[in-house]
């Protein structure tokens, strides 16, 4: 099963991941490594069930095709792929409106940011997932713990979260962008305003029946018609299993999967 073209790999991704600079040049196509990592994301197999003989005449262990993934990871040849694609691409994005968002994902093995939630019958990650009007995934913010609410350490990660698409050339100045009530906070909305994205949130009046509104104006049509976009989004990444459980236990491996699936919708999306 392929997952991607393999055309397109060759094009777009591989001129972006890092290769080593020292010693042998490595005998391995890696526009087969990096199709095979999309497949375990895909699937949501266990590394050593990868079948590598799929791509490669003579037998490659698993080993191997998970070392290229720890390393592209950790020097983050993942991320400067999306950047690339977007920085390209940018002609394809719809700013009219943005979604915000915050999604729980179930931990099966432990690791870094991992914790019980209140509302979940097992320990969770939480992300925030940022896309544009046409559902497409543009950033993913960095893991936290589940027993934290998306309010926690919310500037920072957004911070960080837009600083990325700054270094792609996408601007989201100007942007109306809607989060639910979840978001509802006097210092996001100066972020916000300081960097003149309009936000549009609803008001959570957190058991306080006098609290004023954080935003002085609320367009609930706007939030009704755009908001199911960020769980077709949603929905989109569900499709690979590899995100569904989480069972990385670094942080930096679960959040490059992460981007991986970004990488791969909009790869679906471009013609090859």
């Amino acid at each position: 099963m392929r997952v991607q073209s393999e055309n397109k790999i060759k094009t777009l991704v591989l001129p972006h991941l890092s290769v080593g600079k020292r010693g042998k040049k490595s005998r391995l196509c890696l526009s087969s490594v990096f199709l095979l990592i999309l497949k375990r994301l895909k699937t949501g197999s266990q590394w050593r069930e990868l079948s590598t003989r799929e791509f490669f005449d003579d037998s490659v262990p698993w080993q191997t095709i998970y070392y290229y993934f720890n390393k592209w990871c950790k020097d983050g040849s993942f991320l400067k792929v999306w950047q690339q694609l977007l920085q390209s691409n940018k002609h394809l994005l719809d700013l009219s409106t943005a979604q915000l968002d915050g999604t729980h994902t179930p931990c099966k093995r432990g690791g870094e940011s991992v914790a019980y939630q209140g509302r979940k019958s097992c320990k969770t990650s939480n992300s925030l997932i940022l896309c544009d009007n046409n559902g497409l995934p543009l950033a993913v913010g960095k893991p936290q713990s589940g027993n934290h609410n998306d309010l926690y350490r919310l500037n920072k990660i957004f911070d960080e979260m837009i600083a990325f698409l700054e270094t792609a050339s996408i601007s989201m100045a100007g942007v109306f962008m809607n989060a639910d009530a979840g978001f509802d906070s006097k210092s996001f909305k100066r972020n916000c305003d300081e960097k003149a994205i309009e936000l549009n949130v609803k008001n959570n009046p957190r058991g306080c029946k006098n609290k004023q509104p954080t935003t002085s104006f609320f367009d609930n049509k706007l939030y009704d018609d755009n908001r199911y976009k960020i769980e077709r989004t949603n929905a989109w990444m569900d499709a690979y299993k590899g995100i569904l459980i989480r069972f990385e236990k670094l942080n930096i491996t679960w959040w490059n999967m992460l981007w991986l699936s970004i990488i791969a919708i909009f790869l679906k999306k471009l013609k090859s």
